[in-house]
């Protein structure tokens, strides 16, 4: 049992504040991590200005994904042990010098990497893998639409779209950010402050749209991503930082036979996020092991400096994922 404090982040009326709490002892499927790095994602955003609470039975401490050594493991878990280095996706607690997290939820840090590339794998893998290739079922020779192609979840989709043969298009707002999707493999990025997507992909594709979408902004995107999508395409809703409301023409879906789906993986059960993490070390694990792909990271935080790496984020101004470096490492 463990009765010695450790560092954390709380929430105070929307502000982050650095304080003490107990650590906590992990129950029979659990392994208590010591955190060397912790990823910064939107929902934290949301939950620090109480837009998005924990789940229940989830740390009201924020951070999805962390980095570090196991320390001590629960009952039942026999495959990981203390000393392991793993990168894990948490329902929260992420942001403080221990964390708990579903054994089955861990996943080695691959090699090449460091912890800090670690800590920026979990939750854009396990979405895009979930949203794009589960559920949207992206194939080999198909075209995907990214919306915000710099961001943590961006970077990923492109590569790992690519990785499996398929051909992506990206949507950001500066051309330095154009210009990086592009070097990471895009096959075409549109500055969306000067030129309608809408317009592009219909040239990119000779009329045909793509086939696949992955949108984070919704609202008036909505009815625009319809348009830009061919027979039989697959829309996945997995933010709406635009809104969720918006008026939509239903004859096009029905013409066009358009799959109109999304989802959100924090609520998920530990069953569903099991068979992600086993899909990505079976599939994904081997490209970043080789270097074939690798989570891009923009900047590093203390863990005092929680709030500085919050305002990056909201400024979007980063490329990649933003880390809290927590423990020494």
């Amino acid at each position: 049992m463990f009765n010695h404090s450790m560092r954390a982040i709380e929430i105070h009326t929307k502000a982050l504040v650095l304080t003490k709490r107990p650590t906590p002892n992990p129950g029979a499927h659990q392994v208590l991590i010591k955190v060397a790095a912790a990823g910064i994602n939107r929902p934290d955003i949301m939950q620090s200005k109480g837009l998005y609470p924990a789940p229940n039975g989830a740390s009201d401490i924020p951070g999805l994904e962390v980095s570090g050594t196991i320390i001590a493991t629960g009952a039942d878990v026999t495959n990981l042990h203390p000393g392991d280095l793993i990168c894990a996706l948490v329902t929260g607690g992420g942001y403080a010098e221990y964390c708990l997290a579903t054994a089955s939820h861990c996943l080695p840090i691959p090699q090449g990497l460091s912890l800090i590339q670690g800590a920026a794998i979990p939750e854009a893998f396990f979405t895009v893998w979930s949203n794009v290739f589960d559920r949207a079922k992206l194939l080999p020779n198909e075209t995907l639409l990214v919306h915000g192609g710099t961001s943590g979840i961006g970077t990923t989709a492109i590569q790992l779209a690519k990785a499996f043969h398929s051909k992506v298009f990206i949507t950001a707002g500066s051309e330095a950010k154009c210009q990086f999707c592009l070097h990471l493999g895009a096959d075409a990025a549109i500055n969306y402050q000067k030129l309608d997507f809408v317009t592009e992909i219909s040239r990119l594709t000779e009329n045909q749209g793509v086939n696949v979408i992955l949108d984070m902004v919704g609202g008036d995107y909505l009815p625009r991503n319809i348009n830009c999508m061919t027979d039989d395409a697959r829309l996945v809703q997995i933010a709406i930082q635009n809104g969720g409301k918006t008026k939509v023409d239903l004859l096009p879906i029905m013409l066009k036979r358009l799959i109109l789906t999304g989802s959100t993986l924090r609520a998920r059960d530990d069953a569903f996020k099991t068979q992600i993490a086993q899909n990505l070390y079976k599939k994904v694990w081997p490209l970043l092991s080789t270097g074939q792909i690798k989570p891009v990271v923009h900047s590093t935080f203390s863990l005092n400096d929680a709030a500085k790496a919050h305002e990056l984020m909201e400024s979007s101004q980063h490329i990649g994922k933003i880390i809290l470096e927590v423990n020494n490492i």
